[in-house]
């Protein structure tokens, strides 16, 4: 099962049409391959077939002919080599799971979707081994990496990260992704790149509330910094490379997601930092903030793990407790004094 040329040799199905599963759908429809996209809303279906567009979620781009949207989830998976999952992490389960029934044979399955859920704590790799336990874990790749949708669909020049554990399914999928604007490097490390993705969003939301209470330069830096660390430490507790968080997936995301305007998670928190209610924050979006609901996930993890992540668990009591955002970073600044580095 490997590509022939640009244009066949994989039969691909996108699930999920957001602006992120678009971007990527696009991408590869743009290569020549052949893209079934699963789109749950009518309107957006609608919109692809008859206009070339994503109005709702990506607007202003206009889409490859070789990309067929469908409401149809099975006759979307059936008969596929490449399954690229890009939901949001909350419906990741209840999506997964409706479509096992129609995979056929033992297709590559990608995720490019970011979070941890919040019940389990499983990253979403994990929540595709339970919910298709008929592929082997051997096809299953994850990727993540500092790529804004909308960039991406500009051919603005990017670089991501495809973790899988074979080697060989890492090289196919590398393959079949890459442009000469989009550059995929392969990874072992399915936890770290998983812990990248999903972390940085919540560091995201702070630093998004750092800039919405007017603070500075020093004080983002500072946030990053220290948001990696925790990153850091979640992950190996978790068994990932350390060396993942060095990278793309880790502090490539992050800053990208913690300094860019295009990021929902730092315009979720520079709202809060301006004075909003979260709830209303939330209804007046169309698109998910990881973030919000990963916050969750990562405080309860850490909690349970006995890992100190400070700045993850001030951001939880913000979202989930009303917790004033200025009392928080002042515990934050006021607690013990130590050594910078951690011990591993």
């Amino acid at each position: 099962m490997k590509p022939t040329s640009d244009s066949g040799g994989l039969r691909i199905a996108v699930i999920g049409a957001g602006s992120w599963g678009t971007a990527l759908a696009n991408l590869l429809a743009g290569k020549g391959y052949p893209v079934q996209q699963w789109v749950f809303e009518a309107e957006v279906r609608d919109q692809i077939l008859n206009h070339r567009e994503n109005q709702v979620f990506l607007p202003g781009v206009t889409l490859s002919e070789n990309l067929t949207p469908s409401n149809d989830l099975g006759a979307v998976v059936a008969e596929k080599d490449l399954l690229l999952v890009v939901v949001p992490s909350h419906v990741m389960r209840a999506v997964t799971r409706d479509m096992a029934a129609s995979i056929t044979g033992a297709p590559v399955v990608v995720s490019a979707s970011k979070g941890i859920e919040n019940i389990t704590h499983l990253t979403m790799s994990g929540i595709l081994r339970e919910t298709l336990p008929m592929i082997p874990e051997s096809r299953l790749a994850v990727l993540s990496g500092p790529s804004f949708a909308r960039e991406v669909a500009r051919n603005v020049p990017t670089a991501v990260t495809l973790a899988a554990r074979d080697d060989e399914v890492a090289r196919l999928v590398q393959a079949a992704f890459a442009t000469p604007f989009f550059r995929v490097y392969t990874s072992r490390d399915l936890v770290g790149v998983e812990l990248g993705g999903a972390v940085k969003n919540v560091i995201a939301i702070a630093a998004g509330i750092i800039d919405g209470l007017g603070l500075g330069l020093n004080t983002r830096a500072a946030l990053i910094t220290r948001g990696l660390t925790e990153m850091r430490r979640l992950g190996l507790r978790l068994g990932a490379n350390p060396r993942t968080f060095t990278g793309l997936a880790g502090v490539g995301d992050l800053l990208l997601t913690c300094t860019g305007d295009l990021s929902r998670n730092h315009t979720v928190g520079k709202k809060i930092g301006e004075g909003m209610k979260l709830a209303q924050i939330l209804s007046e979006m169309r698109m998910v903030a990881e973030g919000v609901k990963t916050a969750k996930s990562v405080y309860n993890l850490s909690r349970k793990l006995g890992v100190e992540m400070p700045i993850s668990q001030e951001i939880y009591h913000i979202l989930y407790d009303d917790e004033s955002p200025r009392l928080a970073l002042q515990r934050l600044m006021t607690r013990d004094l130590k050594h910078e580095l951690d011990d591993c």
